[in-house]
């Protein structure tokens, strides 16, 4: 086993998923303001810290990833973040990409940018404490996209990205995120999404990326959120490991799905359903964002204060998350 594969292995083993922290400023912003809380450093900070305490670190949450505000934050016991999510047994990581930009000659879509000057910042990163980092490549479904030149833009920056990432020593989180914006059926997201992935594993092998020291991180099979035609959870699991089984190498040691807009318990119980018929050698778990924080920070902006009751309701996300990722969540266990 190589040092990238055991780290990515003790991430994504024993049902752990990963926490999506790495919300840029703007992005945690927007969050902040819809509760109404000041979006002040030191309020992203305190929210974030109080989930880096909770108890479920320990048992669910295999890796944290990072935004570069916070990795070089210090927490209310005057810790390095970095260490204080690795006291827990989670492992720090870190956002790297500098966001998605229009993409020249085809304006409708994004290319991610952040590969000028990433070699510099990873070896600060890793210095830090951060042993995987994430990129994210994102395209929208449309008749006309997402395009090839989209396509293969993504797939090739995703490349050279994994490949600087693992020169440092630290495992890649492979994002290319097909949203569900739109009224594309299902079958489409599967097609688009398949050939996104294709494209994505032909450039990493190209690049001479070590597949077994990567995490791919991608989005379910769903149809678009304005589409006539939705499709049943049980119909979201067999269809979104279709499309694994078909697109993804088997030494790739583990999938960790973002939640991508689904509601938390729209991704908690599809992701149960994709591990209870899950019959490939993946590890299939969970690298969700607001589908683990939403109710926590709910709570959360009506007393600041109240770290003890936030980190509640964040265990019981954290923790049917993790039974969704061993195929063992039910709707009853929701209420207890």
């Amino acid at each position: 086993m190589s040092e990238l594969n055991k780290i990515a292995l003790k991430i994504l083993s024993n049902g752990k998923g990963i926490l999506a922290a790495d919300e840029s400023n703007g992005t945690m912003t927007k969050r902040l303001d819809s509760v109404n809380i000041p979006s002040t450093s030191e309020n992203r900070l305190l929210f974030r810290e109080t989930l880096f305490s909770s108890e479920s670190m320990k048992d669910c949450i295999g890796g944290v990833i990072l935004y570069d505000e916070t990795i070089n934050q210090v927490s209310s016991l005057k810790k390095p973040i970095p260490d204080m999510i690795s006291e827990t047994g989670a492992v720090p990581g870190i956002k790297v990409d500098t966001g998605a930009k229009v993409l020249a000659n085809s304006p409708e879509e994004k290319i991610t940018e952040g590969l000028d000057g990433l070699r510099e910042r990873l070896k600060k990163y890793y210095e830090l404490g951060a042993r995987f980092t994430k990129w994210r490549g994102v395209f929208n479904i449309t008749k006309k996209y997402p395009s090839k030149l989209s396509i293969h833009s993504n797939a090739h920056a995703l490349a050279r990205y994994s490949n600087l990432v693992q020169e440092c020593r630290m495992v890649p989180i492979i994002e290319p995120e097909v949203l569900m914006d739109g009224d594309h059926s299902a079958n489409d997201c599967l097609n688009k999404t398949s050939e996104v992935i294709k494209r994505c594993f032909e450039e990493l092998i190209i690049h001479q990326v070590d597949l077994t020291g990567i995490i791919l991180k991608p989005n379910m099979i769903l149809a678009g959120n304005k589409s006539k035609n939705k499709i049943s959870n049980e119909e979201v699991s067999s269809k979104t490991l279709e499309c694994l089984k078909n697109s993804v190498p088997s030494e790739v040691p583990g999938i960790a799905f973002l939640s991508g807009g689904q509601s938390e318990i729209e991704a908690t119980e599809n992701l149960n359903l994709i591990n209870k018929n899950n019959d490939t050698n993946f590890l299939i778990t969970y690298s969700y964002g607001r589908a683990l924080q939403q109710s926590a920070l709910k709570f959360w902006s009506e007393n600041i204060k109240n770290l003890t009751g936030t980190q509640n309701i964040f265990n019981h996300r954290a923790k049917m998350c993790t039974l969704a990722a061993q195929g063992k969540w039910s709707k009853e266990l929701e209420n207890r």
